[in-house]
């Protein structure tokens, strides 16, 4: 099974979701899955583990992870302490910010995530409180939806992401993934699916990579990723098909061809399972 395509209520208006104080188990948290929309997640207390594009990460408190839009991740609670955490979801589309006459993103982080592909920040004492202080204040106005509620509810989300930016990663070196939650050869497997998915990869190509037998490493990938190697490889191929449908006037026929499939009609079979519509209106839904 390929992992979920996440889909949030249609919120055309006020395109933000928020899950506040979760306790998770392994029963109540998503599988792999991905969505259009970006996520913050922040750590409370708590243990587990974080899968975010093609790295491990442990969770512990305080922990911040930075998940752009389109990227397969997958949190995983520990049985004895659970990760109790909150998480933001919005468009970007939703925190565009206003030009006056510098250059500023308030989803740089974000994108300096992708850049150097890791994506946890760990904090201090001090920042913890102004991040608290924020995602509580979010809860209250959703909790009593007072008037004007969407709008304190948008300036504390920039007010947050604009924190993250200057006081937590502004000279923070984003952290790389823990080496005891999967092997050395799972995280240059992962690397170097990254890099070739769009060419005949498979499991033969991928075990001999790891210099490992077919079968050793079918079990190994599916209890850490959670899926079968192929099913991981098409997803990450519609995903980059999706981009480029909505970056660039080239016919669906080439697209497919870029991505890696052989034959249309193999496409279009596996667009729709995975994002539910025909790459067709996928276009049309996102522009």
């Amino acid at each position: 099974m390929p992992p979920i395509h996440k889909v949030f209520d249609n919120h055309e208006t006020f395109p933000f979701s928020y899950a506040y104080k979760n306790t998770k188990s392994s029963q109540s948290e998503l599988p792999d899955h991905f969505h259009d929309w970006y996520e913050i997640v922040y750590v409370y207390r708590g243990k587990g583990t974080m899968f975010i594009d093609h790295t491990f990460y442990e969770m512990k408190a305080g922990d911040i992870f930075l998940i752009p839009g389109h990227i397969i991740h997958r949190a995983t609670p520990d049985k004895e302490t659970p990760v109790t955490s909150t998480a933001v979801y919005f468009s970007s589309n939703f925190v565009q910010a206003p030009q006056f006459g510098e250059s500023f993103s308030y989803l740089h982080s974000f994108e300096q995530a992708v850049e150097l592909r890791q994506y946890r920040l760990e904090t201090l004492l001090p920042q913890r409180q102004h991040l608290e202080h924020y995602l509580e204040s979010i809860q209250h106005e959703f909790k009593h939806e007072g008037p004007g509620f969407r709008q304190a509810i948008y300036v504390q989300l920039l007010q947050l992401l604009f924190f993250i930016q200057r006081d937590v990663a502004s000279g923070h070196t984003f952290n790389t993934g823990d080496p005891l939650v999967a092997p050395v050869w799972m995280r240059d497997v992962l690397l170097y699916i990254d890099e070739h998915f769009c060419e005949d990869i498979g499991l033969q190509t991928l075990s001999k990579q790891a210099s490992v037998s077919p079968a050793h490493f079918s079990r190994v990938f599916k209890q850490l990723i959670g899926m079968n190697v192929t099913a991981y490889i098409i997803t990450k191929r519609i995903i980059r098909a999706k981009q480029l449908l909505s970056e660039s006037d080239v016919n669906i026929h080439h697209i497919a061809e870029l991505c890696g499939f052989e034959s249309l009609p193999h496409f279009h079979a596996m667009f729709k399972r995975v994002l539910g519509m025909t790459p067709a209106a996928a276009r049309k839904s996102i522009r």
